[in-house]
């Protein structure tokens, strides 16, 4: 039995392992809203500018200050065009795939792509840096894309372990491949600022797959991040 779920084709053996897939898809899926569309850009700036503006003023701030009265617009904006963006399907980034025809067998590993994301418990920034590899299955990615991918699932209110989980299901899809590593190393300013305020610690999430599994070549992978 195949499934096709986003573009990839999954060979399924039987129907637990198709609930399996299926289960942990839907796990890493992004918790949106059936109706998370209706609205356009320009009407979700509109309506978070004005729910902000009713935050600020509950605050006690005065919005006549001019340092202020542009705020409420301004994150309105920030939200929907920048730091969230990646919650829109239409700014998934497009795969740029090249014929493998130098036959390179060796695994590609991109290290140390930022990442800048939201804690949705909190709403406050996740900072870190992220590693991915692969084994290619016959085609290679520009490497842009690469970074762009991360990015992309990087720009929305997120989890760490569900980031992780997204961007390696991505690079499956768009590789063709389950040899895929992704490794996530961020700081949480919802534990800095707030609650405990632990300054020193950072959190260490990772995604191994396919050959990536077997132990000499996640040595061989770990090998290549340290500096």
């Amino acid at each position: 039995m195949l499934m096709k779920r986003n573009g990839a084709v999954i060979p399924l053996t039987n129907g637990r392992e198709e609930l399996d897939v299926l289960e942990h898809a839907a796990a890493i899926d992004t918790p949106m809203r059936a109706d998370a569309f209706a609205l356009s850009p320009e009407e979700k700036i509109q309506r978070i500018e004005r729910h902000f503006r009713g935050i600020m003023e509950t605050l006690g701030m005065d919005l006549a200050d001019d340092s202020l009265q542009g705020t409420p617009k301004r994150v309105a904006k920030m939200y929907v065009n920048e730091v969230f963006n990646g919650l829109d399907p239409e700014n998934r980034p497009a795969p740029t795939l090249f014929a493998n025809k130098f036959g390179y067998k060796g695994m590609l590993v991109e290290r140390d792509i930022t990442v800048h994301s939201f804690c949705e418990h909190h709403f406050v920034p996740i900072i870190g840096r992220a590693t991915v590899a692969y084994f290619s299955s016959g085609q290679v990615i520009g490497l842009s894309k690469l970074d762009r991918i991360v990015k992309y699932y990087a720009a929305r209110p997120q989890v760490q372990e569900r980031l992780t989980e997204q961007i390696a299901a991505e690079l499956k899809r768009v590789l063709q491949t389950e040899d895929v590593a992704v490794v996530i190393d961020a700081e949480h300013m919802c534990v800095k600022l707030r609650g405990v305020k632990d300054e020193c610690s950072s959190t260490l999430t990772a995604h191994y797959s396919g050959r990536f599994e077997e132990a000499e070549v996640r040595t061989e992978f770990l090998s290549y991040m340290k500096k």
